[in-house]
């Protein structure tokens, strides 16, 4: 897959990408709390057929083969949030009263877009 390809595809997914984002901005868990996020990753990978393995009850490790001997590259994103009262005025705002992703993370969990 080109880099053309590669932009088309992102392009095409988007909206989805942004509301994958927003859906977990919404709802933010503390550290070893991340059941939901957790749940909803694993819809995501079970609908991209990714397996995966979870790990100390709230961790997921996913595991995508490449096509090529070699190398292993791993990737760690986090999914917690930060204990703090989230004031932007967003239509996708913190739904829980004093928990926010206010560093990233639920851009961390979002998908890439080359799989969906």
């Amino acid at each position: 897959m080109g880099i053309a390809e590669i932009w088309k595809r992102s392009e095409e997914i988007l909206p989805w990408l942004i509301e994958v984002r927003r859906d977990f901005h919404q709802h933010p868990e503390l550290g070893m709390e991340e059941f939901r996020t957790k749940d909803q990753i694993i819809r995501y990978l079970e609908e991209m057929d990714i397996p995966y393995e979870v790990v100390a009850s709230t961790g997921i490790v996913g595991f995508i083969q490449g096509g090529l001997e070699g190398k292993t590259v791993a990737l760690r994103g986090d999914m917690d949030a930060l204990p703090i009262l989230e004031q932007n005025e967003v239509s996708y705002k913190s739904a829980t009263l004093g928990k926010m992703h206010a560093c990233g993370h639920d851009a961390h969990m979002t998908p890439p877009a080359i799989h969906r």
